[in-house]
């Protein structure tokens, strides 16, 4: 080749880039949904530095009952060794490991074989990465509803809700809310697989997914049988639904699974209710509840009455709001399986965490004071308040 040929050839057409399949969509989401992700890094991050303060004044490891306590023990031993481990109490009830799901566990295994952390490193981990995804699912969740504001605001509630001290802590909740909010997002949006491939995930983080499967299945039945009314014709109706029959279908499959595989492991059919009766985990309607209010002093059964009312009025706030059926029916399955159980009483506020829709109503309300600053302050208190009472519950004995 001269060099005239080589001084005039045309130079190659650069690579194209690597374009991912919906990058820019995620991206755009991600910018609208910063400020929330911020303010509740933020309050999280006040509840940390609190308790970080509270457990270094009072001579303890912070990170001990952060990865090291409680359920976070039985998640690792899992991790470590399988399924197989049990506690024989004085009383003679023997607790078992098959109580606990199986996802988490499986998360911190892969994630400290490929990392430098520990299985309780990778725990927290799995808990502060799924609380921002959390944060981003509740915010998604809330500026669909009521504007970007909302869901702003929602966010930060959220992450300043009483036992929040918990998304901080390798546990399951941010893990399984994370999942719930989006499997929520994708059913208002109709994307019904991927709602029901992320509620299969929830079905193998905790039991409470069946709050999320019952949401998808009533909003389908509804759904189908007003179409139905419309037309009188079941072939078209079903043709036209059928992505969403596939992913109500789809959606329990997680949590089947897991209670097929205690089902088979231990030769009974009913062996996962049976672990869970073991651990004082079965539905009673809520008797174990009536007698522990009835065994309190009088002020604080009066209290806890008190609260339990704040509860019932914004489920009645939640109904007024008309909140998508979806939403409603998932908030309200969360809160009843929390109160029918006949489980320790310290763990319900935990429990009912994930359903995040019962703070649309005070997201709103905090919404229409006068200013910004007022609504700032309101959630400053919110947070410190929040910040306080986990440095008080982490330092004590009992489980939260």
């Amino acid at each position: 080749m001269s060099d005239h040929q080589l001084r005039t050839r045309t130079p190659a057409a650069p690579a194209p880039a690597l374009r991912v399949p919906g990058g820019p969509r995620v991206a755009a989401a991600f910018r609208a949904a910063a400020p929330a992700l911020a303010v509740y890094a933020a309050v999280r991050a006040l509840g940390l530095l609190g308790f970080w303060a509270a457990a270094s004044a009072a001579g303890k490891n912070p990170l001990g009952p952060l990865s090291g306590r409680w359920d976070s023990v039985w998640y690792q031993r899992i991790a470590e060794n399988g399924y197989g481990f049990t506690v024989t109490l004085p009383d003679g009830s023997v607790h078992s490991d098959l109580a606990f799901f199986p996802l988490l566990p499986a998360l911190e295994r892969g994630i400290s074989e490929v990392t430098p952390l520990t299985l309780g490193g990778a725990g927290l981990l799995v808990a502060w990465t799924a609380g921002l995804l959390a944060a981003w699912g509740v915010y998604a969740v809330g500026a669909h509803l009521r504007g970007r504001r909302t869901g702003v605001v929602l966010a930060a509630l959220w992450g300043a809700y009483p036992t929040a001290f918990v998304q901080s802590m390798a546990y399951t909740e941010t893990l399984f809310t994370a999942l719930a909010a989006w499997a929520l997002y994708a059913v208002l949006k109709g994307r019904w697989i991927v709602a029901g491939a992320l509620s299969v995930l929830a079905g193998l983080t905790r039991p409470t997914a069946a709050a999320l499967i019952a949401a998808l299945a009533v909003t389908a039945a509804v759904t189908l049988v007003r179409a139905y009314r419309d037309e009188r014709r079941a072939g078209p109706v079903l043709r036209r639904h059928a992505r969403m029959i596939a992913g109500v279908a789809l959606a329990p499959l997680g949590w089947l699974a897991y209670v097929v595989f205690v089902a088979v492991r231990e030769g009974s059919p009913f062996a996962y209710f049976d672990v869970q009766a073991q651990w004082g985990n079965n539905i009673d309607g809520g008797r174990a509840l009536a007698a522990f209010i009835a065994g309190l002093p009088w002020p604080a059964a009066l209290g806890l009455c008190a609260a339990l009312g704040l509860l019932g009025w914004l489920v009645v706030l939640c109904v007024r709001q008309r909140q998508p059926l979806p939403v409603l029916v998932y908030a309200l399955t969360i809160v009843v399986i929390s109160l029918i159980g006949a489980g320790y009483f310290g763990s319900r506020p935990r429990l009912m965490m994930p359903a995040f829709p019962l703070l649309l109503p005070p997201a709103v309300a905090l919404l229409r004071l006068r200013t910004t600053g007022r609504t700032a302050a309101v959630l400053a208190v919110l947070a410190c308040a929040s910040a306080g009472y986990g440095a008080w519950t982490l330092l004590g004995a009992g489980p939260p």
